[in-house]
């Protein structure tokens, strides 16, 4: 069926990707709202870069829908995509497989065998078979331009009111809990270990205030998470996300626990013992709850 492209990464959904949205719902010329994205990043086939996301594609589903898009299509990106020209992807992509009759892009967007095309050359072949481009100017605020990577920089540096500013909505991620060696149940303070999905972009590494959802309930549960190894028990761990639930004791193992960090409260530290590091997490739990309610709402 014909479609109205909005086409790009939308890593993040942020104020500049929604204006290359709302172009295509305002004007869809026919066809369905639709974003095209491609699957994995082109820099994770030609260059061995891995990209951790912001969004997952099952979350940008979810976060698209309100926005007015009607489908999200991923185009498999391999090598031989990527030896397409310019011309061979408009005719063959845009125009033949998802029939497009308005296409949206960025003013930096690149295309075809080696980023060969641009927004004038996606103009000049799309228009010549009756199709509309919008180019959109990128979007500026006083800081700098809109972009994904400054979420990324905001998110490492534990600054969540930047980067909730920039995505326009809280940041948040999810992951099955997971069997843990119970150390934090010896210590009086259970965690929930999360499994989260290896392609997911976290904050950097530190204890966090935070709220959790179990499964798909609505109510938000106060808690305090831990993200990073656990440098007073086991030095040598790897990276683990453990969130304990504040005032409240369930089991959660096999389900699934979506977590917003609210606030960095710390930075990783070592403790002397186990007695220092069970003090500490009564001063997280503490300043937590604080924080949380200062934030409440």
């Amino acid at each position: 069926m014909p479609t109205a492209l909005a086409l790009g990464s939308f890593d993040g959904l942020h104020a500049g990707h929604r204006r290359g949205i709302e172009a295509i719902c305002r004007n869809p010329a026919g066809g369905i709202p639709t974003v095209v994205s491609f699957w994995p990043h082109p820099r994770e086939v030609l260059h061995g870069e891995p990209r951790l996301r912001l969004d997952l594609p099952e979350e940008k589903l979810h976060l698209l829908e309100p926005l007015g898009i009607h489908q999200l299509v991923l185009v498999p990106f391999d090598r031989q995509l990527a030896r397409l020209s310019a011309a061979e992807f408009v005719d063959q992509i845009l125009l033949g497989t998802l029939q497009a009759r308005h296409i949206a892009i960025g003013a930096n967007f690149r295309f075809g065998r080696g980023r060969e095309g641009g927004a004038d050359t996606l103009r000049s072949l799309a228009e010549a078979a009756g199709v509309a481009v919008s180019v959109l100017p990128i979007l500026e605020d006083p800081v700098g331009r809109m972009s994904s990577s400054r979420i990324r920089e905001a998110l490492t540096a534990g600054d969540l009111t930047t980067a909730s500013a920039l995505l326009q909505r809280p940041y948040r991620f999810q992951g099955e809990v997971v069997q843990g060696r119970g150390l934090g149940r010896q210590l009086g303070w259970p965690t929930a270990n999360l499994q989260v999905d290896g392609r997911k972009f976290l904050p950097g590494l530190g204890v966090y205030a935070a709220r959790a959802w179990v499964d798909n309930e609505s109510q938000a549960l106060p808690a305090v998470m831990n993200l990073g190894p656990q440098p007073t028990v086991d030095p040598g761990s790897p990276s683990a996300v453990e969130v304990h639930l504040l005032d409240t004791r369930r089991e959660l193992v096999g389900r699934i626990l979506q977590v917003e960090p609210v606030e960095r409260l710390r930075g990783q530290q070592r403790f002397s013992g186990l007695e220092e590091l069970s003090a500490q997490i009564s001063c997280d739990a503490q300043q937590a709850k604080e924080r949380l309610q200062d934030n409440a709402g």
